[in-house]
């Protein structure tokens, strides 16, 4: 029967653990009694890790990572990926806003021979400018990639074996997971579902984490932005063209203007703001160049994507990964657990 793995990231969850290990735990044995859930805590400040702990002696099929500091959402998901064994591999949040029953439904879509089923928010419980800009986000950034991303679907998805091998051998260190699973292809299918609010505590991903995600996806997968220099540069060469143009004219038949109300006038309000345009659009397009420099030298550091402080049923002697991971080699003995009943 094939394995199934579950990743769950965990960042401050202590409130919600409880719910989380009941309902994922039934969830997962509705779909194969064969299953492994691989929770990371990315450095958090509470009692997570030591209710983790409890979790994993209570059931060994919970296989546990903590980072040495907090590393992000996508590092922890990264970690989960890397670490686990299945065949099948679930990704879903600790705050049970993506209900875990929903994973029999993407495991079903996987028996019939899918390799990505991603699910679709048809209904989110957020505040009305996030789902705004969620919305606005999903249809921009989907314009702008040279593939087709589905809209509206987040990080909640089930992947074959052979598509987490391919994510494992990639190297990039600024990940966005959602566009890295449509850039990689294979047979994908989405399931719609309702998004429910958090089950307990508050929500751990800030808007200013959220911008960091849809920058690093948009900075990752296009190029559009860097065009937007010269779009902005033939932008002003025309309008300064067509007003030297203008003022010509304007110097030539100055009654006639003057006449009609448009009489020349002092240049001083016109070279200000000609100033501050120009200003402007050179600050901008400095600041697209310098968040793609930004991720090249992320990249040339090639820092590892994070630091295992402790482990429970994982063998992360390593402390971190390095890449690209060898697919061929067997899996580590201290991550595989006797199957229930043997």
């Amino acid at each position: 029967m094939p394995k199934l793995s579950i990743i769950v990231p965990c960042y401050n969850e202590e409130s919600v653990l409880p719910k989380l290990f009941q309902r994922l735990g039934a969830a997962a044995s509705l779909c194969t009694p064969d299953y492994e859930i691989v929770c990371v805590d990315d450095g958090s400040k509470d009692r997570t890790w030591q209710l983790l702990l409890n979790q994993h002696e209570v059931d060994r099929r919970w296989r546990i990572v903590a980072f040495a500091r907090n590393f992000g959402h996508q590092a922890a998901v990264s970690a989960g990926l890397w670490y686990c064994l299945g065949d099948a591999v679930v990704i879903i949040d600790a705050d049970l806003q993506d209900p875990p029953e929903e994973i029999g439904r993407m495991y079903d879509k996987w028996r019939e021979g899918y390799q990505v089923v991603y699910a679709i928010r048809t209904k989110r419980q957020d505040p009305f400018v996030k789902r705004l800009l969620a919305w606005t986000f999903y249809r921009v950034f989907s314009s702008l990639v040279s593939f087709p991303i589905p809209r509206d679907a987040g990080d909640f998805c089930l992947l074959d074996r052979v598509v987490v091998d391919v994510f494992n051998g990639l190297p990039e260190r600024n990940r966005y997971l959602r566009g890295l699973r449509s850039w990689c292809g294979f047979r994908q299918i989405g399931v719609e579902y309702a998004r429910l609010p958090r089950a307990a505590g508050t929500p751990q991903y800030t808007f200013a984490k959220s911008l960091r995600l849809a920058l690093d996806g948009l900075f990752s997968f296009s190029t559009t932005p860097l065009r937007l220099a010269t779009f902005f540069g033939f932008c002003i060469s025309s309008m300064a063209f067509l007003g030297v143009i203008f003022y010509f004219i304007e110097k030539l038949f100055e009654r006639q203007f003057a006449a009609i109300g448009l009489a020349p006038l002092p240049g001083f309000p016109t070279v200000i703001i000609s100033i501050l345009f120009l200003g402007g659009v050179q600050l901008i397009c400095l600041g697209i160049i310098g968040e793609y420099l930004g991720r090249v030298y992320d990249e040339v550091k090639a820092r590892p994507h994070w630091v295992v402080a402790d482990a429970a049923g994982i063998n992360a002697k390593n402390r971190f990964p390095v890449f690209p991971k060898d697919q061929n080699e067997a899996p580590d003995p201290g991550g595989v657990h006797p199957r229930p009943g043997s």
